[in-house]
């Protein structure tokens, strides 16, 4: 028994904690957390526009953020390229829950913004609002620029789908 101890403590003295890997950290959240933004083509001046949501998972000193519910917390950036500026007024960045009775405004837009929700379904949208004094917690007013959907949205009904394609899906609000 007492060689098994000496060849412990043997191990133990040359073990150095600086001699392990440090861990590597992602400049990019997996493609799941990515979502995509779409133009609507209803604002001429951003037709040409992409962008990007990507969610990554807000952290705590316990590890990952969630609710006092359970729900995991996300940090949501929205990033937007090639958005030429509108003299009709300024873009703002929006999450909502698909029935869009639920919604929370991130921000004003300038290519990048960023906020947070704890929602498991939820719409990423861009709009193009004349006036940014606006209240925070006033519903949209201007057309929507951008929209994308987070991965568990789409999971939807089989309407446009085999048996049932005389009903499109757009018909449903799904794409």
């Amino acid at each position: 028994m007492m060689p098994n101890v000496t060849l412990f403590l043997a191990l133990a003295l040359l073990w150095r904690p600086d001699a392990l890997p440090t861990p590597v950290e992602c400049p990019v959240p997996p493609e799941y957390y990515k979502i995509d933004l779409v133009p609507t083509r209803r604002v001429p001046v951003a037709r040409i526009a992409t962008g990007t949501a990507h969610l990554t998972f807000k952290e705590s000193p316990f590890g990952i953020a969630v609710t006092a519910r359970g729900h995991y917390v996300y940090e949501v950036e929205v990033v937007v390229e090639n958005l030429r500026p509108s003299p009709k007024g300024h873009y703002t960045a929006w999450l909502a829950m698909p029935d869009l009775q639920t919604f929370t405004r991130l921000g004003p837009l300038d290519g990048y913004v960023r906020g947070e929700t704890h929602w498991n379904k939820f719409i990423v949208f861009v709009t193009l609002e004349p006036d940014l004094s606006a209240n925070p917690q006033d519903r949209w007013r201007g057309p929507v620029v951008m929209r994308g959907l987070s991965r568990s949205g789409l999971m939807h009904t089989m309407a446009g789908h085999g048996p049932y394609e005389q009903e499109p899906c757009a018909v449903y609000g799904y794409y």
